[in-house]
């Protein structure tokens, strides 16, 4: 068999979160925990407006979600201490040779590399759980990898980060062969490209070390959406003209060049921990539509909108206030995880 992820802009099923509960990454005191569970309520009802989500939930939590979400919004209980869903969730691929056949890739899940705060024995079992739940043949890969690390075309494309799957604390005995032979065994993959770091952020304490998803992702065939952050008092304004700079370099799995639109961070560089990593590439594609992150700056929100309705003809881009989601360590497509469709242009 020949497992091939689709890209992100292929027809969904459903997508798939997580509802935050107590702990380390909801934070403390009432208020504050508040605008997390609102945060994620808010992208659930979004993505909603486009198609169906079915949201995992804690038992702890299981009032306050239905309270939250409504009816409209599948809720499904199993036991979870980190809540998000495209790290620790199942990447979803398809076998072109068994058209009815919906295969779910088990990465393993270590916490981001088992960082002393991380919790995350119960949402590691999530994967094939989700995947009992709807059917889809398990994959099981020995590979620490989460789903914010990788993008892909849907045509053997495949973006990565040096410092993600070659991480020590992720995979100690890896090399840049193994790790490919592995993505062209799940996902398909015949061409990986190999982002050298991430940004900034996301080598502190709480960040992933170098997650793509917030950097790059194919928005078509050819196609790459980069981050560009234009003030050079930030520390990613010099990472990112590396980025791009690399990335122009290179070619898809078709041999095409990239066509790179930028995607300007917003204003605002810092908060109160330090640097931010505001980025629009961390939106999620749904049908017929985009949820773009939002920043509370009208202007820079608006031309990221512009941008995305390029970058996705014909589909409807709206915006959901994302710094508590970032406050946290991540944005939309970190909380998400699309279910592929297994007539996936219908």
């Amino acid at each position: 068999m020949t497992w091939r992820m689709p890209s992100e802009t292929a027809r969904h099923d459903r997508t798939w979160m997580a509802f935050p509960r107590t702990g380390t990454t909801l934070g403390e005191g009432e208020s504050w925990q508040q605008t997390g569970y609102e945060a994620w309520t808010s992208v659930a009802h979004g993505i909603a407006e486009f198609e169906p989500v079915t949201m995992v939930i804690d038992p702890s939590e299981r009032q306050r979600a239905r309270r939250m979400l409504g009816s409209h919004i599948e809720q499904i209980e199993m036991p979870l201490d980190e809540f998000w869903m495209r790290d620790f969730g199942p990447t979803f691929v398809l076998d072109d040779a068994r058209p009815n056949v919906l295969g779910a890739v088990d990465w393993i899940f270590n916490g981001w590399g088992d960082h002393g705060w991380a919790e995350w024995k119960h949402s590691a079992q999530i994967a094939r759980q989700i995947a009992a739940n709807c059917g889809a043949e398990p994959v099981p890969s020995l590979l620490v990898n989460e789903g914010g690390g990788i993008h892909v075309d849907g045509e053997g494309t495949v973006l990565v980060t040096e410092t993600v799957q070659l991480d020590p604390r992720r995979n100690p005995f890896a090399d840049k062969h193994r790790v490919e032979a592995e993505l062209s065994r799940t996902i398909g993959a015949t061409k990986v490209i190999w982002l050298p770091r991430g940004l900034t952020r996301d080598y502190e304490a709480f960040g992933t070390s170098g997650h793509v998803d917030i950097v790059a992702t194919i928005a078509a065939p050819g196609v790459l959406l980069l981050h560009r952050q234009p003030n050079p008092d930030h520390p990613d304004h010099a990472v990112m003209r590396e980025l791009r700079a690399f990335l122009a370099t290179t070619t898809d799995a078709a041999g095409r060049p990239w066509r790179i639109l930028d995607l300007d961070a917003p204003e605002a560089i810092r908060d109160e921990d330090g640097f931010v990593d505001y980025s629009y590439v961390n939106h999620l594609v749904v049908n017929g539509g985009v949820v773009a992150c939002g920043f509370g700056d009208e202007k820079a929100d608006a031309a990221a909108r512009d941008v995305l309705a390029e970058a996705y003809p014909g589909r409807r881009v709206v915006t959901i206030d994302s710094r508590p989601i970032f406050a946290r360590g991540g944005g939309i497509h970190c909380i998400t995880q699309q279910q592929p469709s297994l007539n996936e242009r219908s």
